[in-house]
């Protein structure tokens, strides 16, 4: 199993429910720094405070753009985007449009990922493609689209879908975008046993709000994303 040094740099340090306060972005952006995770993941609101706490730091601030439901205009989503990367955001994770990938129009679906890749300035984009309401086709094709939209990531879940991240829809992406792009898996994750054969299934980022009990061998507590 991956020890705690080597755990750390695969997490997104995340809160994102919609009552967090000040003091619990202080918090993260705290524990962040203390473990050097690769990130704190915080909603778009957040950023100027967050990325003020972690200037200077190793510590990336990431945003989420399109949250939770990905059902924005690509209008909006670019904006939104533009407005995180001014604020300081240098990580975006992007919710595709779900309903227009279940309604075949991939066309909309690749522009609206296109939108917020030109948008991101340079920065890095990871593409939500929320694995529990698609099928394999689907997936499949969400994560051809990301790759060939230049995203830098595919991501499994937002965390308030269905469901999570699996180590078998993990495999699967890998498998589609290949060895050079990476997969953020999200959701649902608890403990150190699922990071690691998340990361044994491909993945190269994890999302979760359990990061301190993971990487100190624990369990999440109740309700953790």
């Amino acid at each position: 199993m991956e020890t705690k040094e080597n755990l750390a740099p695969y997490i997104d340090h995340t809160v994102l429910k919609a009552f967090a306060k000040k003091e619990d972005i202080a918090k993260v952006c705290k524990e962040a720094l203390s473990h050097h995770f690769a990130s704190v993941c915080i909603n778009p609101c957040w950023v100027p405070f967050a990325a003020k706490l972690l200037r200077g730091s190793d510590v990336k601030v990431c945003t989420v753009i399109g949250f939770p439901l990905g059902a924005n205009a690509s209008e909006t989503k670019a904006f939104e985007t533009k407005k995180a990367v001014a604020d300081g955001a240098q990580e975006i994770d992007m919710v595709i449009n779900i309903g227009a990938l279940k309604s075949g129009n991939d066309h909309l679906v690749l522009e609206d990922i296109k939108a917020v890749r030109e948008a991101t300035r340079g920065k890095v984009l990871k593409v939500i493609i929320e694995t529990s309401y698609l099928t394999r086709d689907e997936k499949v094709r969400a994560c051809r689209m990301s790759k060939e939209a230049s995203a830098d990531f595919v991501k499994t879940s937002t965390g308030f879908g269905s469901g999570g991240a699996t180590v078998d829809d993990v495999a699967l992406m890998r498998e589609v975008v290949g060895p050079e792009m990476g997969v953020k898996a999200s959701g649902g994750i608890k403990d150190a046993a699922a990071v690691a054969a998340l990361i044994k299934a491909g993945a190269t980022r994890l999302g979760t709000s359990a990061s301190i009990a993971i990487v100190s061998g624990g369990q999440a507590a109740k309700g953790q994303y």
